[in-house]
């Protein structure tokens, strides 16, 4: 079997940050080096590129694309983001966006793609949140729609519901969006998607793991769709700072793993974004959010020594 497709760039982790800022921007550099130590071919890693003007117009404002290039933005709406304005932030989001489209593109003619990044649910149309300037989810689902692809379904399983996701396709049947997140978290409004499970505080690895293995089959086999988009957050983690459920390790590794093989055994062509991850020590992260690449290469029964 061959190695899936991992979709990279040493920007996402270049970003400068004020200090202390709650972002952990190095968990990307992090996440890349720690697949190398554990034998991951460097072959196996594409670089991403920019996305254009024309895919984020497929789901963004023009009017907001052009205040994000020029750096015109106010600061209420950067405030809102949470990043401060700068063109390296715009260069790197534009750079992630082309990951996710890539990673989607890639996962059609190999079966499974990983993005070491996105993940970024919380943009609308018209404006970003919550760390999210340009849906990368939602220009990638568009422009394979473009492409010729029939029906999308965006599985989300970050902690936060995909807000701006839901919201972009809510007229839309042929992309499908599902989000498992926690009821008492950010956004304090939710957005309906075609599928919604509210989590409440503190759930647990058995009752989590049920509710994404009873909602993923459902949707897969209601829907049958051509490519499903996967949010792999890891802020579910029993030990992250903004997650409040009670996920260990071995269950975000199940999740990952009943996902993945779930549309493997479809013949359902995947491609994952890891998402959402909260915790400070940058170790403790990485070892979460390599989780979804130990279950992809579990799946493809590939040589692997990720812990």
């Amino acid at each position: 079997m061959h190695w899936p497709a991992l979709l990279y760039h040493p920007c996402y982790s270049e970003l400068q940050l004020p200090d202390k800022h709650r972002y952990p921007i190095g968990k990307y550099q992090a996440l890349y080096q720690a697949l190398l130590a554990a034998g991951v071919p460097e072959h196996c890693f594409v670089e991403s590129e920019a996305a254009t003007a024309a895919e984020l117009l497929l789901v963004h404002q023009p009017g907001y694309l052009q205040s994000l290039k020029t750096g015109s933005i106010d600061a209420k709406a950067m405030r809102r983001i949470g990043f401060p304005w700068s063109q390296q932030l715009y260069q790197r989001s534009l750079i992630s966006v082309g990951g996710t489209i890539k990673t989607a593109q890639l996962a059609l003619t190999q079966g499974l793609a990983l993005h070491l990044s996105g993940g970024y649910h919380h943009a609308f149309a018209n404006e970003g949140s919550g760390f999210c300037l340009f849906n990368d989810l939602a220009i990638a689902a568009r422009t394979l729609q473009q492409q010729g692809v029939d029906k999308i379904l965006i599985f989300d399983c970050d902690v936060h519901q995909g807000d701006g996701t839901a919201l972009i396709f809510q007229n839309d049947p042929q992309i499908i969006t599902a989000s498992l997140h926690g009821d008492k978290n950010f956004p304090a409004r939710k957005q309906q998607s075609d599928w919604d499970l509210a989590l409440a505080n503190a759930t647990d690895d058995g009752a989590y793991l049920e509710a994404v293995q009873q909602s993923l089959d459902y949707l897969l086999d209601l829907h049958q769709p051509d490519l499903v988009l996967y949010d792999a957050g890891v802020d579910i983690h029993q030990n992250d700072d903004l997650g409040l459920l009670h996920i260990s390790t071995a269950g975000v590794l199940a999740r990952d793993s009943y996902v993945i093989n779930s549309c493997r055994d479809r013949n359902i062509a995947l491609a994952a974004v890891i998402g959402g991850g909260y915790q400070r020590d940058l170790t403790a992260l990485t070892a979460v959010h390599l989780q979804l690449f130990k279950a992809a290469f579990n799946s493809r029964n590939l040589p692997h020594q990720i812990p």
